[in-house]
């Protein structure tokens, strides 16, 4: 991003705002609520008036948005069906196969989304992420619905999958940045300025009983507070 501007009519969320994401990692993004992550979010996946669509970015939004009259496998490839091209569809249909039994629901492919829990409706939006096979992955809470165990389990299952591709992650949970991001930036202030890049040790998904981590979560938790730790 270079010299951004976000806005809804008079309200400005962000002013002149320059980010670098490192490829093939994924950088998370702290902040309180209402302070502009979605928006930022939005802005790189040119959702927004004056920004341009790439080809390059696949999205994963919090809702799970699965279509309940389409099977679990029709949702996976829904984005080559609106897109109308036969041949892609067709290509994507052994990917999309495969991606839901690396999740786990090879076995609820003719399923509808109804009859799924949670966590397993957030697994097949995962795998359709993927199955879009976009260099670029931006996720907008992806877990935050999630009951701490499942939670835990997607992003280990998330930081496995999505290795080598550059990720942004919006998320409210300072433990999960933690834990999956290489790289961790926290967004403060009306327009939002965006702190420096915090580098935890070791690699992902990292385990969150590490002190280390732990202190690390004390700071981010300090300075979404507004306090310096």
């Amino acid at each position: 991003m270079r010299n951004a501007r976000i806005a809804f009519g008079e309200r400005v969320v962000a002013r002149d705002l320059t980010l670098d994401f490192a490829a093939g990692r994924t950088t998370c993004l702290l902040g309180r609520s209402g302070v502009g992550k979605t928006s930022l979010l939005r802005w790189l996946a040119g959702l927004l008036p004056g920004t341009a669509r790439t080809q390059a970015v696949a999205y994963m939004a919090q809702s799970d948005l699965l279509l309940p009259w389409l099977s679990v496998l029709d949702n996976v490839l829904l984005g080559y069906r609106l897109r109308g091209d036969a041949a892609a569809l067709k290509e994507a249909g052994p990917r999309a196969r495969a991606l839901l039994a690396e999740v786990g629901l090879h076995d609820r492919l003719d399923d509808r989304p109804g009859v799924l829990s949670g966590g397993m409706r957030q697994r097949a939006a995962l795998a359709r992420t993927l199955c879009e096979d976009r260099p670029i992955v931006l996720m907008d809470e992806p877990f935050a619905h999630l009951d701490a165990v499942t939670r835990f389990e997607l992003q280990d299952l998330a930081a496995r999958l999505l290795a080598g591709r550059t990720v942004v992650l919006v998320t409210h949970d300072p433990l999960e940045a933690l834990r999956v991001g290489h790289q961790v930036r926290v967004l403060s202030g009306q327009p939002f300025a965006v702190g420096p890049a915090i580098e935890p040790m070791g690699a992902v998904p990292r385990d969150p009983a590490d002190p280390a981590l732990l202190a690390l979560q004390a700071r981010l938790i300090a300075e979404l507070r507004g306090r310096t730790a």
